[in-house]
């Protein structure tokens, strides 16, 4: 019998087990990791947001009554200005809260990159913010900017400017809940460029010095390019802070209540007063529904403006 009718008459060999490669294991564990955020997007947030885009199309009062109503709300909001007056204070925020966290947060990063004691306090002081709550930080705010008597007012007293109402002027008031924004926030921020600064190698850094290159030249021509993608993340994630109103609604709710003549009342606090103030859920969804398409909107362009966060421009 020769080798060939042996192998044939043992039976087939079984198919040798094929493993997954080294990158095929690491999507899937990468997959894992974010399954249960990914999870809870979608039950708290990615749901609601369906259910508000519905509630829009009906009229309810609050006590169980729902009557469908097509248009109807959409068409109120057209016709509504203290509808385009939030939305329009919803834009200021952004355009004003957007840059002023990229600089800030990108500052204080560089300030505190390097490893030793003292800026481990500082990292540590800059970061406190996070660590109270907003309706605090709002309190503390309001009680330091109340006009003649708050802490800042006399602090700017021998400057002439102690009798500025900072929460009770439209003219300033959005530019005090920004500045309190970005104060509680500017911390978090300044963690995500730490990050991106510390993944850069020190070696590009060496090789522009022994050419001769300056600090500012090492910025511009190293530090910026290589924090693109940190950059796009934190211009994102900023963008749909601002827009959601994600840390305004809690200081704009304690400290101006949208106001001084609506001033202050960013979409989420409009669509919160039509809901629990005047008991107009069908409205309040149709206002939130607008809010999740100016998001999506947003975070388009931005996607298209960056080509995802790559920054190729040709």
């Amino acid at each position: 019998m020769t080798l060939q009718q042996t192998d044939t008459a043992a039976g087939p060999r079984p198919a040798a087990r094929r493993r997954l490669s080294f990158r095929t294991r690491e999507k899937i564990a990468g997959y894992l990791f974010v399954l249960p955020d990914a999870l809870g997007l979608l039950v708290f947030v990615g749901l609601p947001m369906l259910l508000a885009l519905g509630l829009g199309f009906f009229e309810v009062d609050g006590f169980g009554g729902y009557r469908f109503a097509g248009l109807a709300n959409y068409r109120r909001m057209w016709a509504d200005p203290l509808f385009w007056q939030s939305l329009g204070a919803t834009l200021l925020y952004a355009a004003m809260l957007v840059p002023s966290l990229y600089v800030s947060g990108l500052g204080l990063a560089l300030l505190v990159e390097r490893t030793n004691a003292w800026n481990g306090v500082l990292r540590a002081i800059f970061f406190l913010p996070q660590m109270v709550s907003l309706v605090v930080v709002a309190l503390i705010w309001k009680m330091l900017t109340v006009e003649k008597i708050g802490a800042i007012s006399r602090a700017l007293s021998p400057l002439g400017l102690g009798g500025i109402s900072f929460l009770g002027n439209p003219d300033w008031a959005m530019f005090a809940v920004v500045f309190v924004s970005v104060w509680f926030l500017m911390g978090f921020y300044m963690l995500i460029f730490l990050g991106g600064l510390q993944d850069i190698p020190k070696e590009y850094y060496e090789a522009a010095r022994i050419d001769g290159a300056g600090p500012l030249s090492s910025f511009w021509f190293i530090t910026l390019p290589l924090l693109r993608p940190t950059s796009f993340f934190v211009l994102l994630v900023s963008l749909v802070t601002a827009v959601a109103g994600g840390a305004a609604f809690d200081l704009i709710y304690v400290m101006t209540k949208g106001g001084p003549a609506n001033s202050t009342s960013l979409l989420i606090f409009y669509a919160y007063q039509q809901a629990f103030q005047y008991n107009s859920f069908g409205y309040a969804g149709a206002i939130a529904s607008i809010l999740v398409a100016v998001l999506l909107l947003v975070t388009l362009v931005m996607f298209l403006l960056t080509r995802g966060g790559r920054f190729q421009y040709e």
